[in-house]
């Protein structure tokens, strides 16, 4: 059985309606992860928008110091942070009006999952949508 944070409907759903998405975590560093997935859907038609204490400015897009900083309404919040820390930004995702939270691997927070799906966010944890995208991303 899939794990709820798992579903290959929602998954689907999230790539394909998923326009602008706010990587937390992405720096301009081509050694990091949140790097080579935020180009990975760069290169699908997505729009990225870096979150980072440092506002970098990555792949052409400009960076915001938070989420609550971005001027324009995003679709999808990707997390790269630890589980820790990964709560506070699925409630962000709530107070900015996103559409889905999207923790990377490893990245688990159940309790942040529950928070965000009662909010009405589609929620997925432990993924990349990176790998997800052959599967399930649009044709």
């Amino acid at each position: 059985m899939t794990e709820p944070w798992g579903e290959p409907d929602k998954i689907r759903r999230i790539l394909a309606d998923g326009e602008t998405w706010a990587v937390v975590g992405l720096a301009d560093n081509p050694q990091r992860a949140a790097y080579g997935v935020a180009r990975f859907l760069q290169q699908r038609g997505k729009r990225i928008v870096p979150v980072h204490p440092d506002a970098p400015t990555v792949h052409g897009e400009q960076g915001y110091a938070t989420l609550a900083d971005i001027p324009f309404p995003v679709d999808v919040v990707d997390v790269f942070r630890r589980s820790e820390a990964a709560g506070e930004f699925a409630d962000e995702a709530v107070a900015i009006g996103a559409k889905a939270v999207w923790f990377q691997l490893d990245v688990l927070d159940e309790a942040a999952y529950e928070r965000a799906t009662e909010a009405g966010l589609d929620v997925v944890m432990d993924r990349c949508p990176a790998i997800e995208w052959a599967a399930h991303g649009p044709r």
